[in-house]
């Protein structure tokens, strides 16, 4: 993999300074790093260059999430990860409507993190495995700050699907669900992944319970036709 050069944010020192030997001898070079998210767009505007830049968002507030969005915009080519202490679904949904590419916990391990980063660079998103638990148990209810719902054109049924993916039901069991066959199943989830853009299951519901649609995942079970 070709040299990465990652811009690190983060209230404190000694954290950042741990990062830049963990990273040593990696493909990862810290070129830049900055106390806060304000110190860090100034330096960006003065020249420096990274492909990646590392987050903690010590309280997700609103000043926070701005501040990263127009970095997202003047810098649309970098990467964006957010490197911080606690799994705040209101934190994440902020996080993912400014253009994080990943929301990743500070207790990860070492090669984790590296592959997650990479995944990144890829184009991939990330996210903790505790996210996982969130989907497919419907906990969005403390999701205090989700965007506004954006339907891409979907229809009725693709909706169901996507509750049922939000439940963490296979192609079987949502066929069962809904009444239809597994084949029916894979047409209505090809359109609706390339609907919203998603490249597989997780985004498609990640996307979900970023648009509205996980408030209403106990439907999923139950609706077969409206």
């Amino acid at each position: 993999m070709d040299a990465i050069n990652v811009f690190l944010i983060d209230a404190n020192k000694l954290f950042r300074e741990g990062m830049k030997r963990l990273f040593e001898g990696t493909p990862f070079n810290v070129v830049g790093e900055a106390g806060s998210l304000r110190e860090g767009l100034s330096a960006l505007n003065t020249g420096t260059n990274p492909d990646l830049i590392l987050i903690d968002l010590p309280s997700g507030a609103d000043e926070e999430v701005d501040a990263m969005r127009t970095l997202r915009e003047n810098h649309p080519s970098i990467r964006i990860v957010i490197l911080t202490n606690d799994l705040e679904t209101r934190r994440l949904s902020a996080a993912l409507g400014a253009g994080a590419g990943g929301y990743l916990l500070k207790d990860i391990a070492c090669e984790a993190l590296m592959q997650s980063l990479k995944l990144v660079m890829m184009g991939e998103k990330v996210f903790p495995t505790h996210l996982a638990e969130l989907l497919v148990n419907g906990r969005t209810e403390d999701m205090g700050a989700e965007l506004p719902t954006r339907r891409k054109g979907l229809s009725q049924r693709e909706v169901q699907i996507l509750r049922c993916l939000l439940n963490g039901n296979s192609n079987k069991m949502i066929a069962n669900h809904l009444n239809i066959t597994e084949a029916t199943v894979k047409v209505h989830l090809k359109s609706l992944l390339r609907k919203i853009n998603a490249s597989n299951r997780t985004q498609a519901a990640i996307w979900a319970l970023n648009n509205g649609i996980g408030d209403q995942t106990a439907e999923a079970g139950v609706a077969a036709t409206v």
